[in-house]
């Protein structure tokens, strides 16, 4: 009984919570994050210090040692939001770092534009409501040569709307080497399924003919689709069907064309030694019906599905109920609108869009922004080990699989810190930087960290050498 009368009193010896707030320690978390916020983590680590007392251990429930254990749950609870991070992992569009990162110039257009109320869907003219979307879609036709498009929230949702709008209850046509899976398990069968579409699967994994489309064509056939595989190469003993012979194909037999690209190219990369990735104007060209892509790969916008075609076809789908379901919102719009606005001025466009510049950016360049990075970590962080490597990257998000990029990275350690360790330090700091191991050291790779990031990846790695970090 006295040990459970000693818990008791100590239970009632804890602070309330506006003493807690009250602690000097919290004053700059109350200066910078809502009181309400704040008053929650304390809560929470009152609650922590009770299960503690009741399990019979010591604790210090004094004000500031409960505002420290609050501090360090808000910490890991800031941590949780959508907030700015370094990406030095060298994978160009990391999608658990945001996919692509948006242009100065896209920036600008958010400040500016939706500041306050904004045209998003009326007649300035008539003053009555209006469509939507025009002036993102002429931008589209415009680049690439489509009578019409239309644009929902990504690549999933527009395979969704134009399968659903099209092959309900019909049958479409796919290579076997073709059925592909992207990130978050989304599956193209699983997709036809839910689409209310029938499968027909045709060829085998590694060859397929066009003979073996033809076979397979009935009555109830809706369309042909063709699936860009992005995430990953069949190489060797393979055969596909180009695109013009399927449209022929399906020009004979009144069907339609739909070639689901994934990444979505507008211009050739194959001058900077990046190939094998389909450019969507090429698409439309060939006669493909409905073409579909993400704005947020190597369009190097915002999170989008685009859908280009005919007009009749695209006209079908904005009836479509899925289509107010899947549509987007003025923040994507204005964001699309001013990324696509920069493909208007190719000449100027790998300067302006970060994702491409980062993609095709000289490995000499990148090396020399590597030995810059270095200075500044020897100068931050005396005691680290540094050394410049070279390395590759990738595009990452299924896009130009088994194409690496040559890089130049710096290979850290620090002196009794492990390399996992390291890492996780450096994911800790505000804002995180993201890297990669290998070999048993922390690799940053210059290729994706932003001009004027530099700074901050060298504080935070003297911040992970001090003692504080490793607490």
């Amino acid at each position: 009984m006295p040990s459970e009368e000693s818990a008791s009193d100590r239970l009632r010896s804890l602070p309330a919570v506006h003493e807690v707030l009250a602690a000097d320690e919290l004053r700059p978390a109350l200066a910078e994050h809502p009181r309400a916020l704040v008053a929650d983590t304390v809560r929470q680590a009152l609650d922590e210090m009770r299960v503690a007392i009741r399990a019979g251990k010591a604790v210090d429930g004094s004000p500031g040692r409960v505002a420290q254990n609050a501090l360090r749950l808000l910490s890991a609870r800031l941590r949780e939001r959508t907030a700015r991070a370094i990406n030095a992992t060298g994978v160009v569009v990391h999608t658990g770092l945001g996919r692509a990162v948006l242009a100065p110039h896209v920036l600008e257009a958010i400040q500016r534009e939706l500041c306050g109320y904004c045209r998003l869907q009326i007649d300035l003219d008539t003053g009555r409501r209006g469509k939507r979307g025009t002036y993102v879609e002429r931008l589209l036709c415009e680049i690439t040569g489509a009578e019409a498009a239309f644009v929902v929230n990504n690549n999933a949702a527009a395979t969704l709307l134009v399968l659903s709008a099209f092959a309900r209850g019909r049958e479409v046509i796919i290579s076997r080497g073709q059925l592909i899976e992207i990130g978050g398990s989304f599956r193209i069968p699983e997709v036809l399924s839910q689409s209310g579409a029938r499968l027909v699967e045709v060829g085998t994994t590694n060859k397929t003919h066009l003979y073996d489309y033809e076979r397979a064509i009935s009555e109830n056939t809706a369309m042909i689709m063709r699936v860009h595989m992005s995430n990953y190469r069949i190489v060797g003993f393979t055969e596909s069907v180009p695109l013009a012979d399927l449209v022929a194909l399906a020009r004979r037999h009144g069907l339609l064309v739909v070639d689901d690209l994934g990444s979505g190219l507008l211009l050739d990369l194959a001058p900077f030694g990046l190939r094998d990735e389909p450019v969507a104007q090429e698409s439309i060209r060939t006669g493909a019906d409905i073409v579909t892509f993400s704005g947020d790969k190597l369009l190097g916008g915002p999170q989008a599905g685009i859908i280009l075609g005919r007009r009749e076809a695209i006209a079908e789908l904005r009836r479509h109920p899925l289509a107010r379901a899947l549509r987007i919102c003025k923040l994507t719009y204005v964001a699309l609108e001013a990324t696509l606005e920069l493909f208007l001025e190719p000449e100027k466009l790998f300067q302006r869009l970060p994702t491409l510049r980062m993609l095709c950016e000289d490995v000499g360049e990148v090396r020399r922004r590597a030995r810059r990075l270095a200075r500044r970590i020897r100068q931050a962080a005396p005691e680290a080990e540094v050394e410049l490597v070279a390395e590759t990257s990738q595009f990452g998000s299924g896009a130009l699989p088994a194409q690496d990029i040559p890089t130049c990275a710096v290979a850290l350690g620090l002196p009794g810190v492990e390399a996992q360790e390291l890492a996780a330090r450096l994911r800790r700091y505000r804002p995180p930087v993201v890297a990669r191991i290998k070999e048993g050291r922390v690799l940053l790779d210059a290729r994706t960290i932003l001009p004027g990031e530099e700074a901050i990846v060298a504080q935070a790695i003297a911040w992970a050498a001090s003692p504080e970090a490793g607490q």
